[in-house]
């Protein structure tokens, strides 16, 4: 339905958002934000630092109370499922976006799942049948979800503006990088689990014992220099044991650099038909490492960017406008 002065007003409500001086990789949602925005939909974001404090859901709770009492929503977009905590019970109809560990749950090193995953996992499932509608980032998390649910596959979108391919050359000489060296990128925090940089850096190990590589960490750099590693590196390794619809993989192609990755979330979508890339038939080192070895010695960059066109956030911004029509409820004239 089309509120009656044809503006949706969404409130977005998520525990993620970065912020400047902070590791974080959640630019993605603050882009879906501005590009709603620019697509004439009137967008308040309200974030939240959640640190596993029941408190702090609870201050946050009242203060989205607060906001919901100043102002008319048409639709609550909740960004992970335990940000849905924060819109019940429901004063307007509600959307919740589910990326991964909300679903999923967090694991330990062992790739088992935590006591403090199986809660969030319970929660986010709980969340998202009271949601009116759901928006999950990969096919394989529609599952994770009640039958009952409404929901809708819409991946997290590409700034192909940001990530795009230039020379190597000129991406190494300003990180300061070695002009002739291999370099192997892994994108992610090395800290957590189920990221197994471990895995990566054993194959890594393993390959160097037929090719000279190196291992590159791009964690804890500025979103915008991302793009620069991926132009500087040979190729990205990717050994995550549990992804929804992981963004570096696309952002990776979207610069046409060669991914070897183990099978995860929709990896195995983003890389069919994508020569020179390499999806492991399983997460052994050995495995990554033989990968690696036939991406770099084809020493080619590949054609990801025209794989993943489709992905291009002004036309996924008009799938998730759909969505908040689909459940918004229509304003009677003052």
């Amino acid at each position: 339905m089309i509120p009656h002065d044809g503006i949706l007003h969404v409130l977005m409500i998520t525990t993620a958002w970065p912020t400047p001086g902070r590791a974080r990789t959640t630019y993605f949602i603050r882009r879906q934000a501005e590009f709603l925005q620019a697509a004439g939909v009137d967008v308040d974001v309200f974030h939240f630092k959640a640190a596993k404090s029941p408190w702090n859901y609870l201050l946050g709770w009242l203060r989205v109370r607060r906001q919901m009492a100043t102002k008319r929503y048409d639709v609550a977009h909740a960004q992970f499922g335990q940000s849905g905590l924060l819109a019940l019970p429901k004063r307007v109809p509600l959307v919740v976006t589910f990326r991964g560990d909300d679903l999923q749950g967090m694991l330990d090193p062992e790739g088992r799942l935590t006591l403090p995953g199986r809660l969030l996992k319970f929660v986010s499932q709980m969340v998202g049948r009271c949601a009116d509608a759901a928006i999950v980032v990969s096919e394989h998390m529609a599952e994770l979800l009640h039958p009952s649910v409404r929901t809708h596959v819409i991946p997290s979108g590409l700034d192909f503006g940001l990530f795009r391919p230039f020379p190597q050359e000129e991406a190494r000489r300003h990180l300061g990088l070695p002009l002739d060296k291999r370099l192997v990128l892994f994108v992610g925090n090395p800290d957590l689990p189920r990221k197994r940089y471990g895995v990566a850096k054993q194959a890594v190990a393993i390959l160097n014992r037929s090719l000279p590589a190196e291992l590159l960490i791009a964690w804890g750099t500025p979103h915008n220099e991302v793009p620069f590693f991926m132009n500087a590196a040979d190729a990205l390794v990717f050994t995550s044991r549990q992804e929804g619809s992981p963004n570096v993989v696309k952002e990776a192609l979207a610069c046409n650099l060669p991914v070897v990755s183990v099978r995860v979330g929709d990896v195995p979508l983003r890389l069919w038909g994508v020569e020179g890339c390499e999806l492991c038939e399983d997460d052994r080192p050995e495995t990554i490492a033989a990968a690696l070895a036939r991406v770099l010695r084809r020493n080619r960059r590949v054609a990801g960017r025209d794989a993943v066109r489709d992905l291009e956030e002004s036309h996924l911004t008009q799938q998730v406008i759909s969505v908040y029509r689909s459940v918004a409820l229509p304003r009677q004239s003052s």
